[in-house]
């Protein structure tokens, strides 16, 4: 399986994974942080993610659980890539931030559940 690349908009960070199950697998959250600053994510395994460039330009950003850890550029603002809730063990990286993919594709990733997480109602 090759290795795909990603970067933010500025090229401060870059990362290099591979995808799991490739852009048909490709979702969307409707969580209220997703569903605003990301147009869908394909996944990664957590321990296969590598930033290649620019780790020291990541910020962190989490909030309600704080399970999910979701990183950005601090230079430009780009969402690169998330820790996913349900499962920690895999990464979504942002589908705008993947060179030669049309993100403006509704079709291109499907909507999952957020806003109501079965996390946030223990």
């Amino acid at each position: 399986m090759s290795r795909t690349t990603a970067s933010c908009h500025c090229g401060a960070v870059e990362l290099s994974f591979q995808m799991l199950g490739g852009l048909k697998d490709a979702s969307r959250c409707d969580c209220s942080l997703c569903r605003r600053v990301k147009p869908g994510a394909v996944s990664a395994m957590t321990d296969d993610l590598q930033v290649t460039r620019g780790a020291e330009h990541l910020g962190l950003y989490q909030f309600g659980t704080k399970t999910a850890r979701h990183y950005f550029c601090k230079i430009c603002g780009t969402h690169t890539h998330h820790q996913r809730r349900m499962d920690p063990k895999e990464m979504g990286v942002n589908i705008g931030c993947l060179e030669g993919v049309d993100a403006r594709s509704s079709d291109l990733a499907q909507w999952v559940e957020g806003v109501n997480h079965p996390a946030d109602n223990p």
